[in-house]
């Protein structure tokens, strides 16, 4: 479509604004633009990219499907944007992978939708499925390395000897390949050789792995000071010295159930149990509390002695409001994002009933767990086994203090002691939140809703011991880490 000199000024406006993250007022720059010339589909492709950024994603659907109305160039991307929102933000796991389908269906050799179908079939436990999809994008690109090290991932090697392991070496090796490259290959590698008992070997993968990782981050996002985050505990500590339990009005569905702890502390498995109940849905790891802290409440937590009552209604109401959106039909939701732990002052004042799950494993085996997952960097004292040990540290002086103020509605699940009594264990959790007693809370993993999370496999396993007691395997490349916890816990 031929447009004028005003139309070409206005949309480099709004692209001008867009680079100077000023998000809102490009949004409002494109739906000017768009109320004139709706035959734009590169404006409404542009637009649904900043809604998304926004977070509001069903505009952001409605846009990109304006785009592909109008005739958008690469109508496959739009498509894979909207399987994105469809599978990360809304769970509307079959929507996603029909959009993912589409896109495919205009491009077959298109990676990135390979990517995420591949993805997607693995949190939805479809293992075959999963392989084949990644065994065609390596088949398309054999330097598609990410995909080999998730491929890597789904693969079980008996012994050192196996292929698989030779082609994570040598893929590592190459001079090309670049640091994020080797950190996804790097931990796949570890993975294996842990599979097949070769622990030095697998320690040594881990720790170039983590190197990797730190290398391929902005150095401001991979350094972890230790003073500055003691000092993050303290304020978090001083801003909540007392339990605070603001008179809250009724509310109807659906209610969280809080479950958290460390990153590999069992809180996934946890979860799918408590999923197993009639009257339970597993939420997963919702991204809802943090931005209400970290963006809401900025600063956070200095600021949450001079909020209001009635601003504390409303932040809460903006919960659950979206859990409503994402859940319309739940009665109890699990709000199982691992790190919440450290909003559990912010969780009981905006929600005084609420229950708090937490999860908890054998210091060295967390600990070390830790080490051996790719995790996002912005979680800096994951890359180094003291910098993990500092942060447990931590983690353990701030929990010590939530149950000081609310002790009563924390429950705490010790991962060891699940996997060695699963039914004593589980009978007196569903006492905690107030459930009934169903064993089939106890009954196998089936595949059913999607599982997104690091432990993707384990979780939909049979319970097993395998993982307690880990740390034994690497006794000699722990002893410092042991000696710090020791001299501290």
């Amino acid at each position: 479509m031929v447009v004028g000199v005003n139309a070409d000024a206005m949309i480099r406006e709004a692209m001008s604004l867009e680079r100077e993250g000023r998000v809102p007022e490009s949004i409002h720059a494109y739906r000017q633009i768009l109320s004139q010339w709706p035959a734009l589909g590169n404006c409404w492709y542009n637009l649904g990219i900043l809604q998304r950024k926004a977070g509001l994603f069903a505009d952001a659907l409605a846009s990109y499907q304006r785009a592909l109305d109008c005739g958008v160039g690469r109508p496959e991307e739009v498509h894979l944007n909207r399987g994105v929102i469809l599978a990360d933000q809304l769970r509307q796991d079959a929507a996603a992978e029909r959009e993912l389908k589409l896109a495919l269906e205009l491009n077959p050799a298109y990676i990135p939708a390979l990517l995420n179908l591949a993805n997607l079939q693995e949190d939805l436990g479809r293992r075959e499925a999963a392989t084949e999809t990644y065994e065609r994008i390596l088949a398309l690109e054999p330097r598609s390395l990410r995909a080999l090290a998730r491929y890597a991932n789904l693969k079980r090697c008996a012994t050192v000897d196996d292929p698989m392991i030779a082609r994570l070496r040598c893929a590592i090796g190459e001079p090309d390949t670049s640091a994020a490259d080797r950190a996804d290959l790097g931990f796949a590698l570890g993975r294996a050789l842990d599979d097949c008992g070769s622990y030095q070997a697998a320690f040594a993968a881990y720790l170039a792995a983590n190197r990797a990782s730190r290398e391929s981050a902005a150095p401001q996002t991979a350094h972890y000071v230790r003073a500055l985050e003691e000092r993050f505990f303290d304020r978090m500590i001083g801003a909540f010295p007392v339990a605070r339990r603001e008179p809250m009005p009724k509310t109807s569905p659906p209610a969280a159930i809080f479950v958290c702890g460390m990153f590999r502390s069992g809180s996934t498995l946890i979860e799918q149990l408590l999923a197993k109940h009639s009257q339970v849905t597993a939420g997963g790891e919702l991204d809802l509390l943090a931005p209400i802290a970290q963006e809401t409440l900025t600063p956070f937590p200095d600021r949450i002695a001079t909020i209001s009552p009635l601003r504390l209604q409303a932040l809460a109401a903006r919960y659950r409001d979206a859990l409503a959106t994402l859940f319309p039909d739940a009665e109890l939701v699990t709000d199982k994002r691992p790190d919440n732990f450290l909003y559990i002052g912010l969780i009981k004042t905006l929600f005084p009933n609420a229950k708090i799950v937490h999860t908890t494993r054998e210091p060295l085996d967390n600990c070390l767990s830790i080490f051996f997952l790719h995790l996002d960097q912005r979680m800096s004292y994951a890359l180094d086994l003291l910098d993990i040990g500092h942060y447990y540290l931590q983690y353990r002086r701030l929990m010590s203090h939530w149950k000081t103020l609310y002790g009563g509605d924390i429950f705490d699940v010790a991962y060891d002691s699940f996997v060695q009594e699963p039914r004593q264990t589980a009978q007196r959790l569903l006492a905690f939140l107030g459930l009934d007693w169903q064993a089939r809370c106890l009954e196998p993993p089936t595949v059913a809703a999607a599982v997104k999370t690091a432990s993707v496999w384990q979780v939909r396993e049979p319970l097993y011991h395998r993982s307690s007691g880990r740390a034994r395997h690497y006794a000699r490349e722990l002893r410092d880490l042991r000696a710090y916890l020791e001299a501290s816990l």
